[in-house]
């Protein structure tokens, strides 16, 4: 079942920095039959890695210790699209920054309210935010960039 998947990947990785989710190696929950069950509304981590080489990409997908070559203007265009929905989030004092994917689905799945606590300006993912990204720091680039 989809729930218990994505509670079991955040078990091996939610909490863990990038270098350690990648060494862990642990397939994506969303991948059912080689196919991605979230793909018309993936989130931006996925949209930014375009994978060059399809049987690397779904090898690296199942957890295998490879690396699928990937394009570097989609990860270009990736932070573009995500520094501009942090800064419409922030700027709409709603809940804002980068969060793990396992995790923060295993957390929304997991609150009965976690839409109307988003709405209401609390973060019902904060346990799924990233642990080196610093917000501070993120807001005075955003705060910059937007009087610039």
């Amino acid at each position: 079942m989809l729930r218990e998947r994505i509670a079991d990947a955040d078990q091996a990785v939610g909490g863990l920095s990038e270098e350690q989710r990648l060494t862990a190696q642990h397939a994506c929950p969303l991948i059912e039959g080689e196919l991605c069950l979230a793909y018309k509304i993936r989130p931006l981590a996925c949209r930014g890695h375009a994978a060059f080489d399809k049987a690397l990409c779904l090898a690296a997908v199942r957890g295998e210790a490879v690396e699928a070559p990937i394009s570097t203007p989609h990860l270009v265009v990736r932070s573009l699209v995500q520094n501009a929905l942090m800064a419409a989030l922030r700027r709409a004092g709603l809940a804002w920054g980068l969060y793990e994917v396992n995790r923060a689905l295993n957390c929304a799945l997991s609150a009965p309210n976690a839409l109307e606590q988003w709405i209401s300006g609390e973060d019902p993912l904060k346990n799924a935010r990233i642990p080196d990204f610093d917000l501070i720091e993120a807001a005075a680039i955003l705060d910059a960039a937007a009087t610039a």
